[in-house]
């Protein structure tokens, strides 16, 4: 029996298993990991899986001579270890049989890496800000799928969005945002574990504006990425405003208003809570309704802040189903004054705005009493300085007139004697 070829050409299998020839020799995991590289090969990337935590293989050429982790020819060969597996990349390599010493895993391949790269499904047309969206892809190495479970601990597949620095966005001069790391591991999104089909989860919870998607193959020693055209995430489509009450006995009033421009009002359905000042937490949902605005009351319990979380569901215009988180909502809520209140007007009666417009006509009409008593009191304070103006000049003028009588009668007396 001979040895299999580890070939070029793209059509062939990058998956070459290692020689068996009988089950005595199989038992000998030394004698059985054989294999040949072809003359026509310039270069080879090859992955070994071996049991976790055990040292580097040592590779025999063909000649005899061993390459090994700490005495290889650095220009030729470069060598990657980890815990589970060794990534071996050579230049020129000899041709012939070969053959791989070490603790490799039972019923393994020798995976040659040649070009290994991800094809993923494009982006909707239409995505929004604070969307969740799941994306899939594959991972082929040439034209081949690459399902190995094992090639998981080889690579890293990610995602990262970079600004198109168009001017015209908000997103102009926005740092790169990195969104995930595909799995397949049957967690999260990913529906089935190891079944070559790898899952990301994106969470497009950043600037609104023109984005680059590019995705990433990240190899101990190589990296391979694939760009995707541009795409636009527009602004969520819901703007949150509040009446809030300052009265305890009439309700807030949440507004979602809805933008048409991308999604479909009436397909809108809400899920979220509310926390009231004192923490506590009160769910809502909102699953039906017509145009482009939703209602839900808020209870008032007491002033302070209220936080509104909320999930939507809905639909966009051309019929794709969206889910995405809007930002946290957050409003203060204050108490009517009960000064302000008259005891023999029903509270109920009075919206919220003529509450508040009460209570500023009331502090004018107390601004307005406050300058006429100011008034009055100036007034008062003039009028009795004239009165004592006036007091001080008859006594000095009472005065005067003693004075003037009392010495016209001394003068009369020295006349007659």
């Amino acid at each position: 029996m001979g040895y299999p070829v580890l070939g070029i050409a793209q059509s062939e299998t990058p998956v070459v298993k290692y020689y068996e020839s009988d089950n005595v020799t199989n038992q000998i995991p030394y004698f059985d990991n054989r294999f040949r590289i072809d003359a026509q090969l310039d270069e080879i990337t090859m992955v070994f899986y071996r049991k976790s935590g055990t040292p580097p293989i040592i590779l025999v050429r063909p000649d005899g001579s061993k390459l090994k982790i700490n005495s290889l020819d650095k220009e030729k060969v470069e060598w990657f270890d980890d815990r589970t597996f060794d990534m071996i990349k050579i230049k020129k390599p000899m041709p012939g049989p070969w053959q791989a010493i070490g603790e490799i895993l039972p019923h393994s391949q020798i995976l040659v890496v040649s070009d290994v790269r991800i094809i993923v499904e494009p982006l909707p047309e239409i995505v929004l800000v604070g969307e969740t969206i799941k994306i899939t892809g594959t991972l082929v190495n040439g034209d081949k799928a690459l399902n190995d479970p094992a090639f998981r601990e080889v690579v890293n597949l990610d995602v990262d969005f970079f600004s198109s620095n168009n001017s015209e966005y908000d997103n102009f001069g926005a740092e790169p945002v990195k969104l995930t790391t595909f799995r397949d591991d049957g967690h999260e999104l990913d529906e089935y574990a190891n079944d070559g089909i790898y899952t990301g989860e994106f969470e497009l919870d950043f600037a609104p504006g023109e984005w680059l998607p590019i995705y990433k193959v990240i190899m101990p020693m190589a990296t391979r990425e694939l760009r995707q055209k541009p795409i636009i995430l527009h602004h969520s489509p819901l703007e949150v405003t509040v009446d809030a009450s300052i009265d305890e006995e009439v309700n807030h009033f949440v507004h979602f208003n809805i933008d048409p421009t991308f999604v479909d009002p009436d397909s809108i359905i809400l899920q979220g809570k509310v926390t009231f000042p004192d923490r506590q937490e009160e769910p809502f949902s909102v699953m039906e309704g017509k145009g482009e605005k939703r209602t839900i009351d808020v209870r008032y319990t007491e002033p302070g802040i209220h936080r509104i979380n909320v999930s939507v569901f809905g639909k966009t215009i051309n019929g794709r189903e969206f889910r995405l988180v809007l930002p946290e909502f957050v409003f203060n809520a204050d108490r009517l004054d009960e000064d302000f209140v008259s005891d023999n007007r029903p509270k109920r009666k009075k919206s919220v705005k003529e509450i508040a417009e009460d209570r500023e006509l009331a502090l004018q009409e107390e601004l307005a009493a406050q300058r006429q008593e100011k008034l009055a009191q100036q007034q008062a304070e003039q009028e009795e300085m004239l009165i004592i103006i006036a007091i001080g000049n008859g006594v000095i003028i009472f005065g005067a007139l003693i004075f003037y009588f009392v010495r016209k009668k001394r003068k009369s007396k020295a006349n007659k004697s």
